[in-house]
């Protein structure tokens, strides 16, 4: 839902009369030509130059390191990479400074609009930009294997953290390959295909699976979590442990808990005074069910103390399960128990410590015993596309799961010479105890170390000053990796075989079949993550002894759902900022205030204060703008100015003192208070005069997304009211979300710019902003939707060619990367042989 019909009247309201003159300016488009700039638009854009800027920036000060007074102002297509950066400069009023005298939001607006049309106009010859060797992002790696060869790895575990560039990890220039990665990598590889194939001759491992409710979880001791039914376990259960491990065999697993305590609540046995039911399921089937705890195993722990609660958790421990290779979901939790009656002195109201056994620490599995070979699990479904039944038919099956992996590895066709190579992997491994099983895990180890795999080439124009078409092939990775995270499907390389993806309305129906793909699910978690900092959630750890791991989840899970309803959904993307609705569960209801939500599972809801509407009420971005002990203001602002106005103000100057928290022995004061003393000096005003009173409006959410209206140091009201450089007022977080769709177009810009720089794994340069705002224009009649942006993206000059480098990298340096990675598979294939 978006912006209702008084949400949409207050927007007009903090528009004002910006509308009549700017938006025509802006919507015209380059379809007129510079008829579109009328001559009433360039004298108000004079105006506003002499009148504010040309103070600093002129021939005497050089402010900035140039002078308008050297320019012609009429013809802003002469300097399009100065007047982008003022476009920029002006959309997010970073210029003036604050503190100055500032134009009016209508001056602005057309300026705006009056250099937009100029350089759209003018935008025929700037040049399309050039994409360098890239190797795959460790997100790519982990989706690419996961399409490829069905094997899911966490990619934040088995690869170095990487250079983010605005928050993205895969952009070209920034994906260097080191030694420690290039180590990393193999060893990534070679698990990754063990995973998948399985092991032929499995060894005896033990793992440990943390997550009850004691020091291995995510709660302490007695949480709440082990006495209620938990959020994707089964009707009718309480409590509970739920992993996916991958078997590397069919055979006999035994299931233990860690340790005596595990089924304990407490140094005392209470746990046992009740009866339990503990069931083991693989896959949501029962597959053993024990009872614990009653009188007689209480008994048994209050008679022979420490020796009595082992021979209790013997009772369920070591309990054999016959499971198949492969990845399956275990879940270890008990039968609820009726509430009906209860001896309770509450009065039937539960407590946390009332004789129910809990899994306090986690499970314990070891196998396999007595291993019966390798069933067709869903990994080696995907590879064995031939079973041998004699050793005469093993090679050319090995030849054909070759070429087979192979070409969507390499997303191309497999040359006699890729096999040829891949084949004597094969042959290496065929000689280990393992097999032909043996074999294929070298096969597969080889294509995913080889760079053909990690590496995306776009080749460079023959002309050093011309740019070229993609061909099909380079078209649909392209396309592949900005939807889905990895390579295109079986579809995507026939119609790029055949020289048919080259056509538009070929190119369109692909881009939408493929957002409707659950694999376009890549596009909020990557994507949308990425751009607004979600993924980190992690690295702010409030003080609030309230706060736990499962109310970051909760956070997490709102932020998916709530995007990816918007994004994946057809709905204009600035109902990212404006949308009246949110999923919650009962803890993350409480939170917020919301009544009526019963039940760990996550449920749309309607908001009826529009202060929690879009992204500016959701826990996600409240704790990710946050410090650890307080709110941060100036954390809010920037992120405002740049993640969501696209417009990043200026870094902080070096030595300059940015610590304002409240230090023990000073006075008591609100953060606004320290603020506005910070903001007394006016190097530091020219800055934080723009980014405080957009952090400022937000200030009534606190670091974990609670609303409050007392400032917890002072215990005086929270006043969250800021005006801008402009002069318009802002009173709450709804005030700010007027400011920012003040423009039916402004949003979706920001979402553009950001959407398209994730697609051409490059920083957009001046000579893009043109292809952007058409885009923004055409997408205009499809209601600003996601797919309308993806749509104008594909079809631009800047995703379909490839430009010449600018930067070349000559000599003996341009192949490292690539060398070191086939240096390193010859030193893989030596020690083999």
């Amino acid at each position: 839902m978006r912006m209702s019909g008084a949400g949409f009247k207050g927007a007009l309201r903090w528009a004002g009369a910006c509308l009549p003159w700017a938006w025509l300016l802006l919507t015209a488009g380059v379809a007129q030509g510079q008829e579109a700039v009328s001559s009433g638009a360039l004298q108000m854009f004079t105006h506003m130059i002499d009148t504010h800027c040309t103070e600093c920036h002129n021939t005497t000060d050089w402010a900035g390191g140039f002078a308008f007074d050297t320019l012609d102002l009429s013809h802003p297509g002469a300097d399009p990479q100065l007047w982008e950066k003022a476009i920029t400069k002006l959309t997010g009023r970073l210029m003036p400074p604050a503190g100055q005298k500032q134009p009016s939001q209508l001056a602005v607006d057309n300026a705006i609009g009056f250099l937009s049309t100029s350089l759209d106009a003018s935008a025929n010859d700037r040049g399309v930009g050039h994409v360098p060797l890239q190797r795959l992002s460790r997100n790519e790696f982990a989706a690419a294997v996961k399409g490829l060869l069905d094997v899911d790895v966490d990619p934040q575990q088995v690869l170095p953290t990487e250079i983010e560039v605005d928050g993205f990890s895969n952009i070209a220039r920034a994906l260097s390959v080191s030694p420690t990665f290039l180590q990393q990598y193999l060893s990534a590889a070679r698990h990754v295909a063990e995973t998948a194939v399985g092991e032929p001759v499995p060894k005896m491992e033990s793992v440990f699976f943390g997550g009850g409710g004691g020091g291995g979880g995510q709660a302490g001791p007695g949480s709440p979590a082990q006495y209620d039914h938990k959020d994707g376990y089964p009707l009718g259960t309480r409590g509970g442990v739920s992993f996916t491990h991958v078997f590397p065999a069919d055979g006999e697993y035994r299931f233990s808990f860690h340790d005596g305590d595990s089924l304990d609540a407490g140094l005392y046995p209470s746990g046992m005074e009740t009866v339990a039911t503990l069931v083991i399921l693989i896959d949501g089937q029962e597959v053993a069910r024990r009872q614990v705890g009653g009188p007689q195993d209480l008994a048994l722990a209050d008679r022979d103390g420490p020796k009595g609660r082992v021979a209790i958790v013997d009772q369920v421990s070591n309990i054999p399960i016959q499971i198949t290779a492969g990845p399956h979901t275990v879940t270890v939790t008990f039968i609820e128990r009726s509430w009906a009656e209860s001896n309770d002195p509450t009065g039937g109201g539960r407590t946390f410590r009332i004789g129910m056994p809990i899994i306090r620490d986690g499970i314990q599995v070891v196998g396999p015993y007595q291993p019966r070979g390798l069933s067709l699990s869903a990994s080696r479904a995907k590879i064995f596309v031939c079973e041998p039944t004699q050793a005469s038919e093993e090679r050319p099956c090995a030849e054909r799961i070759a070429r087979h992996l192979a070409a969507e590895a390499f997303r191309r066709p497999v040359t006699d010479d890729d096999l040829k190579w891949l084949m004597a992997f094969y042959d290496a491994g065929r000689l280990k105890p393992g097999g032909f099983d043996s074999g294929v895990t070298e096969l597969i180890t080889a294509i995913l170390s080889s760079p053909d795999f990690l590496y995306r080439a776009i080749s460079g124009p023959e002309a050093p000053a011309e740019s070229r078409p993609l061909s099909g092939l380079e078209l649909a990775s392209r396309l592949s990796f900005f939807l889905w995270d990895q390579g295109p499907d079986a579809q995507l390389l026939a119609l790029a075989g055949d020289g048919r993806l080259s056509d538009p309305a070929v190119l369109d129906a692909e881009a939408a079949r493929m957002l409707k793909d659950p694999r376009a699910e890549s596009l909020v978690t990557d994507f949308a993550f990425s751009w607004l900092n979600f993924g980190t959630l992690s690295q702010v750890e409030p003080l609030d002894r309230s706060f736990n791991a499962d109310m970051r989840e909760n956070f997490e899970t709102e932020a998916r759902l709530f995007i990816a309803s918007v994004l994946l959904g057809e709905h204009n993307v600035t109902d990212l900022l404006t949308a009246d609705y949110t999923f919650v569960n009962d803890s993350l209801a409480q939170q917020y205030g919301i009544p009526g939500v019963l039940g760990p599972q996550f449920r749309k809801v309607i908001l009826k204060d529009p202060n929690r509407w879009g992204l500016l009420g959701k826990g996600a971005f409240e704790l990710r703008t946050s410090y650890a002990d307080r709110t941060s203001p100036v954390l809010r602002g920037e992120y405002v100015l740049d993640r969501l106005m696209g417009t990043p103000p200026h870094p902080p100057p070096p030595n300059v003192a940015m610590d304002l928290s409240f230090h023990e022995g000073q006075p008591p004061t609100t953060v606004r208070q320290r603020l506005e003393a910070h903001r007394r000096n006016p190097t530091c005003s020219a800055c934080h005069g723009l980014i405080d009173p957009l952090g400022l409006a937000l200030e009534n959410f606190d670091v974990t997304g609670r609303w409050r209206t007392v400032d917890p140091v002072t215990n005086v009201a929270i006043d969250p009211t800021s005006m801008l450089s402009s002069g318009l007022v802002l009173r709450d977080p709804s005030d700010l979300r007027h400011y920012l769709t003040r423009r039916p177009d402004l949003f979706p810009t920001t979402v553009t710019k950001r959407l398209m720089m994730y697609a051409l794994n490059r920083e957009l340069e001046y000579y893009d902003m043109p292809q952007v705002r058409k885009i923004v224009r055409d997408a205009a009649a499809s209601d600003y939707t996601l797919a309308a942006l993806v749509t104008g993206i594909v079809n631009s000059e800047a995703f379909r060619r490839q430009g010449p480098d600018a930067h070349p990298i000559r000599g003996p340096q341009a192949q490292t990367q690539v060398a070191s990675l086939g240096s390193g598979m010859r030193s893989t294939q030596q020690r083999q042989e």
